[in-house]
């Protein structure tokens, strides 16, 4: 049986919602971030030595990472869904989005949300001027003009298909939910970039999605009710 070590708010809702579309039975234990630092658990370091999430253990593996969480499952027990055919020109589209993903697309989202907190978070009031002003100099100057990069980058993309591989929704579309709806929340992705706005609403409204949502739990970069 395949075991989902779930951290709250985390990547790893995207795991749970990969397992319910390929429709393969799993487990789920659970962690809760820390309520002060928002970071994870101790416990999850006893799974894998980073301590972070997602991982998986299926048959006396332990896989971390969600691009290798990702290809692993489909690979092994996808059955051939939601990968186009290895070989083919759309295989090499798949596998770039899978990793694009996490390589290119949230480094930027991280380092808006490090800065928000160094921006906003309490300071020593002998420090706490220059900090904000060093915190906002690097999101106007460097941060908030590399997530426009991407978005407009990821907008123009789906103008080639209506999913990211092609026409054809695939694990690539999963993969990519999440920087997109952390963008949605705190990266200024709005209704200004149809295309994107138009890929939020339909994964939120697939049944797999819904179904991963009510197993994972709170998860605040999901749809609002």
């Amino acid at each position: 049986m395949i075991v989902v070590h779930h951290l709250n708010n985390s990547r790893s809702q995207r795991v749970l919602w990969l397992l319910e579309e390929l429709e393969i039975p799993y487990e789920i234990q659970r962690y809760q971030r820390d309520a002060k630092t928002m970071l994870a658990p101790p416990e999850l370091k006893r799974v894998h030595p980073l301590g972070k999430s997602p991982v998986i253990t299926d048959d006396g593996r332990t896989i971390a990472e969600s691009g290798a969480i990702t290809e692993y499952l489909v690979d092994r027990h996808g059955g051939g869904k939601l990968a186009p055919a290895p070989g083919s020109d759309e295989r090499l589209r798949y596998t770039y989005w899978l990793h694009y993903a996490e390589g290119s697309a949230m480094p930027p989202l991280l380092l808006k949300l490090v800065f928000d907190r160094v921006e906003n978070g309490p300071l020593p009031f002998f420090i706490k001027p220059v900090a904000k002003a060093i915190a906002r100099q690097v999101k106007q100057s460097f941060i908030t003009p590399q997530i426009n990069l991407h978005l407009d980058y990821l907008e123009s993309e789906l103008a080639r298909s209506e999913w990211f591989v092609g026409n054809e929704f695939s694990a690539a579309d999963i993969q990519l939910s999440f920087p997109l709806e952390a963008a949605a929340v705190r990266g200024g992705l709005d209704q200004s970039r149809p295309r994107l706005y138009t890929f939020l609403q339909k994964i939120h409204a697939r049944p797999a999605y819904r179904r991963a949502l009510e197993r994972g739990g709170k998860y605040d970069f999901g749809p609002k009710q």
